[in-house]
């Protein structure tokens, strides 16, 4: 849980000074550099995020499933090892992705209609055959979105399906 605290300050952090200078000041632009770097930090914190919820689940998996062996599987090791790779694994991934996004051409209005540097208002700024970037995107998504999404609902269906049959087994 302290992961969880620790990624939401990260996430306000990140935007909320911008948005806050953006907003006293009346100006509301922002460099390119800046921009990249605020886009790569939120890319990163969310995929973060998807990853210790995946972790969580599991854990709790273990903790329900298998309370016996709960202690030598979910070890102080192997729950710093999850938490670190949720951390870290994300991280070329997001610059890889950032760093194909700002490579891109950019013609016309260089505004973004946005509260700060996001993936969709960036990508409408691009122009070109923008296919193979789009399609980046979309595979990162599912990769640290779906991927995981898939993983905590087919964890909690497990501890749901073994609740399940204590219920049924203490009714004999």
């Amino acid at each position: 849980l302290s992961n969880f605290s620790f990624l939401e300050i990260c996430y306000v952090t990140v935007t909320i000074p911008r948005m806050l200078m953006d907003l006293l000041s009346q100006k509301g632009n922002i460099s390119l550099l800046a921009c990249a770097t605020q886009m790569r930090f939120i890319l990163m914190f969310g995929g973060s995020e998807c990853l210790l919820l995946t972790v969580m689940a599991y854990d709790h998996y273990v903790a329900i499933c298998n309370p016996l062996h709960y202690t030598v599987v979910m070890n102080q090791k192997v729950c710093v090892q999850m938490v670190t790779a949720s951390w870290v694994s994300g991280v070329p991934v997001v610059i890889r992705q950032t760093w194909q996004i700002f490579s891109l051409p950019f013609c016309g209005s260089n505004t973004i209609n946005h509260f700060f540097c996001d993936l969709p208002p960036v990508l409408k700024l691009a122009c070109g055959d923008m296919f193979v970037n789009e399609i980046a995107v979309y595979v990162v998504a599912v990769v640290f979105i779906t991927v995981p999404f898939l993983l905590i609902v087919a964890s909690y269906g497990k501890i749901i399906s073994n609740i399940l049959k204590l219920s049924s087994a203490r009714g004999k």
